[in-house]
């Protein structure tokens, strides 16, 4: 291992043990046992749970490719509204799935389609929450990320607002903005630059980013922060807001450490990206990300954990539903 490779690791790992080890020494989220939650939640009741969901995932994915970013993606904005509990999937007026944040979700209908066989096989027992926390996780490592365990027991939610989705982060906030976000999540710094690897694959709108590339200033330039061939690329591919570009333009359809490197080569896509690789107190993470792919695809897992986590119900606090579009 070189000196630069070492000196990546032991500034992730001084980043690591500074943040979780706060002024209050309380246990990392990710530690913390959540009473109702088990890996074991569904041995009994449904024990080809996690089967099913793996073989229908691996099924949609090979018919789309680009459905792997999509679920993963679909997940993130469930647990970042009211906690991981499938609110995003209900589909009634007023709902988080007509807010504007949520216009350009996908991957629905394989969640319909999986509550489907588990509502044939085992009636009324697997949560729509531990679907899409499940399906997650199973479309990463089918894109080549990694795997990792999961407990289940999470329960649904009766309530889904279409005003609370406005507050996903949607590539425009400050890096402060972030980490605000993030720690009202219970997650941290370290979380939110390595949830942020997820742009290592998927598509974002061209209507997302036509200010950046056009009239990020009153004047109409650009924003100064992309590198000018990148520019150019943009400005020829994204004309029109409908089309979409890759979030990362180097390995669009590989899940490795690239989107870190494209960062230090100022060619991050949205403006939140870029923003992670300047500011002093992300930039270091990126590098050390950049600098080594294994701590990335190891971290991810331990991140996506502690995301799964977040805000869960259970016992009686919520429902499993009969099907993840309507409350039952």
């Amino acid at each position: 291992m070189g000196l630069s490779s070492s000196l990546s690791i032991a500034i992730f790992l001084l980043y690591f043990t500074s943040v979780l080890a706060g002024p209050d020494k309380k246990k990392p989220d990710y530690l913390t046992q959540i009473d109702g939650l088990d890996t074991d939640y569904y041995r009994k009741t449904c024990p080809k749970a996690e089967e099913i969901i793996s073989k229908k995932v691996k099924h949609w994915i090979s018919k789309d490719y680009t459905l792997g970013a999509s679920l993963l993606r679909l997940h993130f904005h469930d647990c970042a509204i009211r906690g991981c509990d499938g609110s995003v999937l209900v589909n009634t007026t007023g709902s988080e799935r007509y807010a504007k944040a949520s216009r350009t979700l996908r991957g629905f209908d394989v969640i319909d389609d999986i509550k489907a066989e588990l509502e044939d096989k085992c009636p009324k027992t697997v949560s729509c929450a531990d679907i899409l926390t499940a399906v997650a996780r199973d479309a990463t490592h089918e894109i080549g990320g990694p795997y990792w365990s999961l407990k289940y027991g999470r329960k649904d939610g009766r309530k889904s607002l279409a005003e609370e989705a406005e507050g996903v982060p949607m590539g425009r906030e400050s890096v402060t903005g972030l980490i605000q976000f993030f720690q009202s999540k219970g997650l941290t710094l370290i979380d939110l630059v390595v949830l942020s690897g997820a742009h290592t694959i998927g598509r974002c709108s061209c209507g997302s980013i036509q200010y950046r590339i056009y009239n990020y200033t009153e004047y109409g330039l650009a924003d100064p922060s992309i590198d000018l061939k990148f520019l150019n690329f943009l400005q020829r591919k994204c004309r029109q807001a409908s089309e979409y570009t890759e979030l990362d333009a180097v390995t669009p359809t590989i899940f490795d450490s690239v989107y870190y490197k494209n960062l230090q080569q100022r060619m991050g896509l949205l403006s939140t990206d870029q923003m992670l690789y300047a500011d002093s107190r992300t930039g270091p993470l990126v590098k050390a990300l950049a600098a080594q792919h294994n701590l990335f695809y190891q971290q991810f897992g331990v991140s996506m954990k502690k995301l799964s986590k977040v805000q869960v119900l259970t016992g009686d606090e919520g429902e499993v539903r009969t099907k993840c579009f309507a409350f039952n």
